[in-house]
């Protein structure tokens, strides 16, 4: 998914009858390996929804690119005014994630590393662990099948994923609800003490087809703790093409588009 999908969840258009996978390696195979090579996103919406129902529109452009195996995802927040300019880079290595954020207020990039990554993106219910996690479809996680299902009259694969040990995360368990046919995931539920703490749920009515690959025009984002949400609409998918190598580079990325 966010795999971008980052936000935004691609996987490869299957003609076949969804039958099951037999392990989770291959599910998130089927997740990972069907990202276009280069994406485009227009305009991406983030809508923030506080306790209280007040909302906040946040407008941008997402791109993403897989260079050998490795995924790149950049954000590039046009409106509103004061977070105009603001950017988010992530960029997989082979030693594991990189992130670094830029605000036009402080006029630097700055890395984050350590509890930093439970910090809310651009004041959303996204934490840059949560974005990391949807991004790279799951990666790097120990992931087990529960079995399969039905969602929202769709045919799904229940997988678990569960941190490695040593690795340092806010949930103890990430439970997935993956489209077999698309290798889209249309519910995620983030648990902690046993119980679910955040949630991403998307209709199936929300799948959309650009240029072969499958994605979700939008999803929501409960913090069931907080008691707040926030909304993402995709806009204006584009895939293939050759993208700017400075959206990626951690001295330029904040250029976005513009540069």
């Amino acid at each position: 998914m966010f795999a971008a999908a980052v936000l935004v969840a691609l996987a490869a258009a299957g003609a076949r009858a969804a039958p099951g996978f037999d392990s989770a390696d291959a599910l998130l195979a089927c997740m990972r390996a069907n990202l276009p090579p280069t994406l485009r996103i227009e305009q991406i919406q983030l809508t923030y929804a506080d306790r209280a129902g007040h909302r906040r529109l946040l407008q941008g452009t997402l791109y993403a690119e897989r260079e050998h195996g490795l995924l790149r995802t950049m954000i590039h927040i046009d409106a509103p005014g004061d977070l105009a300019g603001s950017s988010y880079l992530g960029r997989e290595t082979a030693d594991g994630q990189e992130i670094y954020l830029y605000l036009p207020a402080l006029n630097r990039v700055r890395r984050i590393v350590g509890a930093g990554v439970n910090g809310a993106l651009f004041g959303t219910d996204l934490s840059y662990a949560d974005v990391r996690q949807l991004e790279n479809a799951f990666s790097g996680a120990h992931a087990r099948l529960e079995g399969g299902g039905t969602l929202d009259g769709r045919s799904v694969e229940r997988l678990l994923l569960s941190p490695r040990p040593g690795e340092a995360s806010r949930y103890d368990l990430i439970r997935a609800w993956v489209d077999r046919q698309t290798c889209v995931a249309l519910k995620v539920d983030f648990e902690a003490g046993g119980k679910p703490v955040k949630q991403l749920t998307a209709p199936a009515r929300a799948l959309r087809q650009s240029d072969g690959y499958w994605y979700l025009e939008r999803m929501q984002l409960h913090d069931l703790e907080q008691g707040t949400s926030t909304e993402l609409r995709v806009l204006g998918v584009q895939s293939g093409g050759k993208l700017p190598s400075p959206l990626f580079d951690r001295n330029t990325f904040y250029l976005g588009g513009g540069m």
